[in-house]
């Protein structure tokens, strides 16, 4: 037996009945052969970690644009969050711990610059423009984008060519569509957790709410503090699990957390201080996509096409995948003059 051979052996020996198998997985698109060290899901960790698209999380904001100090969040480390979760829960309940970490690492892929707010710029750039283009979709949803990196856009052109599994996860971790494993669904729910709690932080790090101000109901049943809510939750998830056929909170800590989530919401999503810029970020999205509507040599060879009805969905995965300081260096090359010599 080789090593992957052992490994796929250890699996079915240790693993939950409920957990994906990666011998059993659905396969990839483009057939590949097997690898004899790793297994299918470990090809997909190392193929994601190792894309450009991964590397560019780094500088892509969470929640706080262009945060003065280090220690803010960015879409990576939010994703390297969700990741260290998620495989918590799957070794604690038994499940595919390389599966839920496939996942959790390409779920973000598409994200936009400037966090959702680019992903509503670009919304509205394509609902504007439904007439004359036929056949472009009415929302850019940076789940359906992150497959459509994986699928399509990264190793120039080729794709990843990951598992049925974990494009399935990454596609499903958000929306009306629950994944199909038990893995994806434990990622699904590892984003909400990570993102509420580390947004609070943020947010009392940037003196925008302090701890006092977190909803009592909440605070009694999740805990007071940052790392214990998490501790708890992940808790929390595990019980809840352990004898459903599918992944979930308890209600009492659904409710807490939906509770927690909407006091983001009011106190930091919407009209805090910290999205006061916003509004700047978004006009930047925009301009970028009708300038190179108008401009389409301006983009990468690979982005370019002779398609009309293509076109809008080109340049939104261009935008799409520039850092926040890529995209403002992109404006200001455009739209901002400069000093020149007489």
């Amino acid at each position: 037996m080789n090593i992957r051979e052992v490994l796929e052996k250890k699996e079915k020996e240790f693993l939950s009945p409920r957990a994906q198998l990666s011998e059993n997985s659905k396969g990839r698109k483009i057939f590949v052969k097997q690898c004899p060290i790793r297994t299918e899901f470990q090809r997909d960790k190392d193929r994601i970690i190792h894309c450009k698209s991964f590397r560019r999380l780094s500088h892509k904001t969470q929640v706080f644009l262009a945060p003065k100090g280090d220690h803010y969040r960015t879409r990576l480390t939010h994703t390297l969050e969700v990741t260290q979760i998620s495989r918590t829960v799957a070794r604690a309940l038994k499940l595919n711990e390389d599966l839920t970490e496939a996942i959790a690492l390409g779920h973000d892929l598409g994200h936009t610059p400037f966090g959702h707010t680019g992903e509503g710029a670009l919304t509205k750039c394509l609902q504007e423009i439904k007439d004359d283009y036929k056949g472009v979709p009415e929302l850019f949803e940076h789940n359906k984008q992150s497959l459509r990196v994986v699928d399509y856009l990264e190793y120039e052109g080729k794709g990843l060519n990951l598992t049925w599994e974990v494009r399935d996860g990454i596609l499903n971790h958000t929306g009306n569509n629950l994944p199909s494993t038990l893995e994806g669904q434990i990622v699904r729910i590892a984003d909400r957790v990570a993102y509420i709690n580390h947004d609070i932080d943020d947010a009392i790090r940037a003196k925008m709410v302090k701890e006092k101000d977190l909803p009592d109901k909440s605070v009694k049943i999740l805990g007071k503090h940052h790392g214990v809510r998490i501790n708890n939750m992940v808790f929390n998830m595990i019980e809840a699990s352990k004898d459903s056929k599918q992944i979930k909170l308890s209600n009492e800590f659904t409710k807490a957390m939906d509770e927690l989530r909407n006091f983001l919401f009011e106190k930091v999503y919407i009209n805090s201080a910290a999205k006061t810029e916003e509004p700047k970020a978004k006009k930047v999205i925009e301009m970028l996509f009708f300038y190179y509507l108008n401009n389409l040599d301006e983009m990468p060879q690979e982005f370019q096409t002779d398609k009309r009805a293509e076109l809008p969905i080109k340049i939104c995965d261009y935008v799409a995948g520039m850092t926040d300081r890529y995209a403002l260096n992109k404006f200001k090359d455009f739209f901002m003059p400069r000093v020149w010599m007489a």
